[in-house]
């Protein structure tokens, strides 16, 4: 039993377990609640307070927004009421300039119609001049060709191309000392083989290593010769000539096939025939000169090396001869010595033959002298006196003596 007093009449009140306990619940309970209802009113107090906060900032920041736009508006409109102004200015301002650019397009369109007027008389007037030019040099040409013709008519066919090789020879020699000081362009006169070509052209470096060489036919004839030859049928000749003559290139020289388009393009590549072959028009007798020596020049590095490599292998190869001279020679030595060697041998081997006979004899007679001392040895007076009673006598006589 337990006694409660009242804090405010000091009454006492006896209570049990189970009322006191029940009491004491209810107090806890009813101060839990307490505390609860005065921690929700801090949380909606302060709540309420960040809410006031929050709400006056939020005003403020309106109220800035609502100036700041009340301010643009108010520039709008001063620009509003100035853009009539600058629209005006702006517009007088583009009208001069597009009358300004329009007056300089007009002058232009002038200027340029008056080139084009000076283009067409100096057009005219250089097309003018290249026609008479050009007539005129075919008026030449006509001369030259009515010459040739003519001089052709009068000499005979050995003249024709005696005509055309001191032609070639002359172009030659106009350029020899600047082009080719030292080059050689002479007659082939070697006709030993059946054959000659007209010209060989060779040429050399300071070490005497070859450049190029070229074997050179002419061939031209009347236009009234009744049969026309074609340059084809010299081919096979000219090709034999190069090879015996030892040239790197064949080349005609023709006036044959007048009218060919193929021959009158100059400079005609006939290797697909016979091997580094070409067929020129006079014209181009030079050109063809200077293209394979030029081409030769490019090869020239190659050539000297080439000339490096065959000294070398030339060295190689005579230095293989001398030792396979030497080889046979050591071996022909060494054959007779070898010889004279197994005759020695068995010289020495008869000889030994007959020094083992010689010995066989020396030890039989050393084993009989051996047997004789040995039997000399065994001698003795009682054995020689035996069944001799003469000496017996006689050697004991010469005892007593």
């Amino acid at each position: 039993m337990a006694e409660i007093k009242c804090p405010k009449c000091g009454a006492t009140i006896q209570l049990d377990k189970s009322d006191y306990d029940a009491l004491l619940n209810d107090v806890e309970k009813e101060e839990l609640n307490k505390r609860v209802q005065e921690q929700i009113k801090q949380i909606e107090d302060k709540y309420k307070a960040q809410l006031a906060l929050e709400t006056s900032k939020l005003e403020n920041n309106q109220s800035k927004e609502i100036a700041e736009l009340q301010q643009k508006v108010a520039v709008l409109i001063e620009q509003l009421k100035n853009s009539g102004k600058d629209t005006e200015i702006a517009v007088s301002k583009a009208r001069e300039e597009e009358r300004q650019k329009t007056n300089q397009k007009q002058e232009e369109i002038v200027k340029l119609e008056g080139d084009v007027r000076l283009a067409k008389q100096e057009k005219a007037i250089s097309e003018q001049q290249l026609k008479d030019q050009y007539e005129a040099k075919l008026k030449i040409k006509d001369e030259q060709i009515a010459y040739y013709r003519d001089l052709k008519t009068k000499m005979s066919t050995k003249l024709v191309g005696e005509t055309l090789e001191q032609h070639c020879q002359n172009q030659f020699n106009s350029i020899r000392m600047a082009a080719y000081p030292n080059a050689y362009f002479e007659k082939d006169n070697d006709a030993s083989s059946g054959s000659k070509g007209d010209y060989i052209f060779k040429e050399c470096d300071e070490d005497g290593n070859e450049i190029v060489s070229i074997m050179f036919e002419m061939k031209n004839e009347n236009d009234t010769t009744a049969t026309k030859h074609k340059n084809e049928h010299f081919f096979a000749e000219l090709d034999k000539d190069r090879k015996e003559k030892k040239c790197e290139y064949a080349v005609l020289v023709s006036m044959l096939e007048a009218d060919s388009d193929l021959y009158n393009a100059g400079i005609v590549d006939v290797s697909y025939r016979y091997e580094k072959m070409y067929v020129v028009r006079p014209q181009c007798f030079l050109s063809i000169i200077s293209l394979l020596r030029n081409a030769a020049l490019n090869a020239a590095d190659y050539k000297k090396q080439l000339a490096i490599i065959r000294n070398q292998n030339i060295d190689v190869t005579n230095f293989e001869n001398k030792l396979l001279e030497a080889q046979e020679k050591f071996s022909n030595n060494y054959r007779l010595a070898d010889e004279k060697f197994t005759k020695a041998i068995e010289e020495i081997d008869k000889t030994i033959d007959h020094l083992m006979k010689v010995k066989e004899g020396l030890l039989g007679a050393d084993r009989n002298l051996r047997l004789a001392n040995d039997k000399l040895q065994d001698l003795s007076v009682k054995k020689l006196t035996h069944n001799n009673p003469t000496m017996k006598q006689l050697f004991d006589e010469a005892k007593k003596k």
